[in-house]
């Protein structure tokens, strides 16, 4: 008995055919599956995005309202205060704005999203008045989901 140089060939034969490679149906298996686990990962991802860049809006305008309470303190009027102003990264998100000019006694502040850079239908357009109240205008089904 001699050894055989086919003996590799041999054990690669399963019911009379040579296994050589991947068949197309499982080449098309694992690729809908890395498709499916690509858009999960993917839709968590933009969510997360969203949700930061919403965060920041929020901390710009808590700090522009302890601003505009700094310049109340002073002057004992709200009139004249000076426009809330958020750095570059807040910017380009969201705009950060008194909702109408400040009155002697009353302020509101809103973050608009930018319709192109941040599409935030969860929350929209938020708000913070002079006594610290929060809205938003989006589907949220409370304002505690967006603040």
């Amino acid at each position: 008995m001699g050894i055989s140089l086919n003996g590799k060939r041999d054990r690669m034969r399963t019911m009379g055919r040579t296994q050589l490679g991947f068949t197309l149906i499982e080449l098309l298996v694992t690729l809908a599956i890395i498709a499916i686990l690509s858009t999960i990962a993917y839709a968590s991802y933009r969510e997360q995005v969203i949700k930061s860049r919403r965060s920041a809006a929020t901390v710009c305008m808590q700090e522009a309202a302890q601003l505009t309470e700094r310049f109340y303190s002073v002057n004992l009027s709200y009139q004249g205060a000076p426009d809330p102003s958020c750095d570059a990264t807040v910017s380009q998100f969201y705009a950060v704005t008194f909702a109408a000019a400040p009155t002697a006694r009353a302020f509101t502040i809103r973050a608009v999203p930018s319709s192109t850079r941040q599409n935030d239908p969860k929350c929209g357009t938020l708000t913070l008045n002079q006594q610290g109240v929060r809205t938003r205008s989006g589907t949220a089904a409370q304002v505690s989901d967006c603040w």
